[in-house]
């Protein structure tokens, strides 16, 4: 099979993303079709609906698993048939995405589960009558009773912003992907517990957060580097301590 087109994203990395993008936070994405009349032609009439389905390719993921341990503790592994895992034999990736709008050979999609450069195979629209089957059982998944949590951002919502803004990642969205479920999971996420609470690793972030009720409080960001690690003349692995200095400058209490 041949692409399409690819996603156009900020959404970089696999733990970026929610396990379905039924799920997924309100995130949005390109699907920058290749130049093509005819694949442009063949959008007639897609805009007229509110959800599609995206075929594409799974294209970070170099080997599969017959047996997948899916995101339900004590549950042990399952066939990778039976769960929605990405280690697949063919890496096709199927996901229901709403579609926001149409600009010539690009769709504007949103609440969506796909990573910046995923290669597109194929786009059809999603039918209720045809797609929707609320009473048919879902194996593991009724057995599971998944607990969603509430996302506070209030507290820290100026770093994250700041963040964004000058590191150019997304700490929002991926909160809302790692805390709203299984917070505490330090087996699969990068969870530490702390006296406040808990922290959570972002590549060279920090996250401390603490759970109240069926809410998850995030109260600040804060830089993974320790103060040796940022001084003047120290290894810069990730090109990004210019950047964590001027964090901690401008958020120093």
């Amino acid at each position: 099979m041949t692409p399409i087109g690819y996603v156009e994203c900020r959404q970089r990395y696999r733990y970026e993303v929610a396990r379905q993008a039924s799920i997924a936070p309100d995130n949005e994405a390109w699907i920058r079709l290749d130049d093509d009349p005819d694949l442009r032609a063949g959008l007639r009439g897609l805009d007229d609906f509110e959800r599609i389905w995206v075929l594409c390719e799974l294209h970070l993921n170099e080997t599969w698993h017959p047996l997948v341990e899916p995101p339900r503790e004590g549950l042990g592994k399952l066939g990778v048939f039976a769960t929605r895992s990405p280690h697949r034999p063919n890496r096709i990736g199927l996901s229901c995405v709403s579609l926001l709008g149409i600009d010539g050979g690009s769709l504007h999609v949103g609440r969506h589960d796909l990573l910046d450069g995923t290669p597109v195979f194929d786009i059809k629209p999603y039918l209720p009558y045809a797609d929707a089957f609320p009473d048919a059982r879902a194996g593991w998944v009724d057995a599971c009773e998944e607990q969603v949590y509430a996302l506070d951002l209030a507290a820290a919502r100026i770093q994250i912003e700041w963040v964004a803004a000058h590191a150019g990642w997304d700490l929002g969205n991926f909160l809302a992907v790692q805390l709203r479920t299984d917070p505490t999971d330090a087996r699969r996420k990068r969870i530490a517990e702390t006296t406040a609470g808990y922290r959570i690793a972002f590549r060279t972030w920090r996250v401390d957060y603490r759970l109240a009720g069926d809410r998850v409080e995030v109260l600040a960001v804060a830089s993974g580097y320790t103060a040796e690690e940022m001084a003047e003349g120290a290894e810069d692995k990730y090109g990004d301590k210019a950047v964590h200095r001027a964090f901690v400058e401008t958020f120093a209490q």
